[in-house]
C-alpha cells in the first residue's frame, strides 16, 4: 500500500520516479474548476489530507516542474507518453489534484467527480503501473 502524500512530502518535479502509489492525479481546467471539484470531493466523503492540489507551471505560486522524459534515461513507453500529456495540459492551464484513493471504490468517486467537471485526465498509481481512468 502507498503512502499517503502531504504538501511537505510533495516532489517539487514531476518525472519518472514520481509514483504516488494509491493516489488518483487529476487534470482541471482552472482555478474555479479545481475548487469546485475539491468542494465535489469532500461532500463525496474525502477529507482535506485526502486532497492535494497543486500547479505544474513554474510561473504559478506553488509550481510543480513537470521534467521532460527524453531527458530522463529511466523514462520510456507509457512513462514518456504519460509526462508528455502532463506537459501538454500544463501548458495549457490546468491545475492538478492528488487525491488518496487506496480502494477501488474510492478511485471511482475521485472519477466520477472528475468526469463532472470535464477533466480531461486521470490516472491511478498502482505499485507497478498507471491506470488510465480518462
Amino acid at each position: 500500500m502507498g503512502t499517503q502524500l502531504t504538501l511537505d512530502t510533495l516532489p517539487q518535479a514531476v518525472g519518472p520516479f514520481f509514483k504516488p502509489v494509491d493516489h488518483v492525479m487529476v487534470a482541471l481546467a482552472g482555478h474555479q474548476g479545481l475548487h469546485d471539484a475539491v468542494s465535489a470531493l469532500e461532500d463525496a466523503g474525502f477529507s482535506d489530507g485526502d486532497i492535494l492540489q497543486f500547479d505544474a507551471d513554474p510561473g504559478e505560486h506553488e509550481p510543480l516542474e513537470m521534467n521532460d522524459p527524453c531527458r530522463e534515461l529511466a523514462c520510456f513507453g507509457a512513462e514518456a507518453t504519460l509526462m508528455r500529456r502532463c506537459r501538454k495540459l500544463s501548458a495549457e492551464g490546468h491545475r492538478w489534484l492528488l487525491v488518496y484513493a487506496p480502494e477501488d471504490e474510492q478511485a471511482h468517486r475521485v472519477v466520477e467527480v472528475a468526469r463532472r467537471f470535464h477533466a480531461p485526465m486521470a490516472v491511478k498509481y498502482h505499485r507497478l503501473l498507471v491506470e488510465d481512468l480518462i
